[in-house]
């Protein structure tokens, strides 16, 4: 008799654990499916929805956890965590197509959730201020403006994001008129050249970028600040980025509070997502807003568990670039663009969508890096 070894698999190729084992090659790719597994938290369905999800998932060898009561119908909702395989949320969802009040849509949800693939683009920024928090001035002047655009767009850029008003911590806005003196050159100068997105607050400002060639805007306030935002968004049917904020900047980072931080913003940006739809807006693109109203606490949570926001079926933009919950305000630029690099790594793992950066170079070169662990 010889001891037991045991070892845990944590963030493998199971694909090839699975090769090594002498598993039968022909149904690899599903088995596959047996060992990712995930826990999915489904909101307020009712006593007969939830009881019926968890006898589905039971069903299956899987479970969901409800509300204690829900047995009972002594409440009226009850949150859900399903816990399952990928391929036992594929047979539960097959199997609601079959169940009444409304699971058949609950069904579908969950295997749109199950088939998403990957790749990360990158957002290069484009201050054209004098204040923004790492590099205000450096492109103020419009020539050194269009050199560092070029420079983003040969190094790898997949959009530039433009702005002309800073939104770091304690800053005051910039007037319309002020915004689009800065904007409109860059826009007409780049508008052939790459995909252009514009860091804007102001319905106002947005609406003549897009007129003058614009591609997305860019609203760190989540419509808060100007109501007419999304009726421009619609207008123009164009992607919005809808941030979560709390507060403005001039008040944002004034001890920042939260019953439960990631519940409050994923519930937030689930209402500004319907408000948009509700307005015909489609593209949506959400970032959870790192540094807008958060402690560096509350930032490195988001980050460790960004992978929750997939459930708000939109693509997840992530911008860490330089940020003070790196905690080193006193060193260079290149020292911060090193540690946002190592962050942003892990931000690929938890398979977020866009990566807003000042450093296009060393990021491009690390999604190429990494493309080596998915051959």
């Amino acid at each position: 008799m010889h001891d037991f070894i045991l070892r845990e698999l944590k963030n493998c190729d199971i694909k090839n654990e699975l090769k090594q084992v002498g598993f039968d090659k022909s149904y690899i790719h599903k088995a596959v499916e047996k060992f990712d597994y995930k826990n999915i938290k489904i909101y307020s369905l009712t006593p007969a929805q939830a009881n019926i999800l968890k006898q589905t998932a039971i069903s299956v060898g899987a479970d969901c956890a409800t509300h204690r009561e829900v047995i009972t119908g002594k409440i009226e909702t009850s949150n859900c965590i399903l816990g399952a395989s990928k391929s036992q949320i594929k047979k539960i969802a097959e199997k609601l197509k079959f169940q009444p009040f409304k699971l058949k849509e609950l069904g579908e949800l969950l295997l749109k959730e199950n088939n998403s693939e990957h790749k990360v683009k990158l957002v290069g920024i484009l201050n054209i201020t004098e204040n923004s928090f790492s590099d205000g001035g450096l492109y103020n002047d419009f020539e050194k403006a269009k050199e560092h655009l070029l420079q983003m767009i040969n190094d790898g850029a997949d959009i530039i994001d433009i702005g002309a008003e800073s939104t770091k911590p304690y800053s005051s806005p910039i007037s319309d008129k002020k915004q689009l003196e800065k904007l409109l050159p860059i826009i007409d100068f780049a508008k052939d050249k790459t995909k252009i997105s514009i860091d804007t607050r102001s319905s106002i400002v947005a609406e003549e970028c897009l007129k003058a060639g614009a591609n997305i805007i860019n609203d760190v306030s989540g419509f808060d600040y100007d109501h007419k935002m999304a009726d421009v968004i619609a207008k123009y049917n164009i992607p919005i980025i809808i941030q979560h904020s709390k507060g403005t900047p001039e008040n944002m980072q004034d001890s920042p509070q939260y019953n439960d931080l990631m519940e409050d913003i994923y519930l937030n940006l689930k209402q500004k997502i319907e408000l948009a739809h509700s307005k015909g807006i489609e593209n949506i693109i959400i970032d959870p807003g790192i540094g807008f109203g958060k402690s560096q606490k509350d930032n490195f949570e988001i980050i460790k568990r960004i992978e929750e926001f997939q459930s708000l079926n939109c693509p997840i933009m992530l911008g860490i670039s330089r940020k003070s919950l790196l905690g080193m305000q006193n060193e260079t630029n290149d020292i911060k663009d090193i540690y946002t690099l190592a962050i942003n790594s892990i931000a690929i793992e938890h398979r977020v969508d866009y990566l807003r950066v000042h450093n296009v170079l060393l990021h491009r070169k690390l999604i190429t890096l990494l493309e080596n662990f998915k051959k």
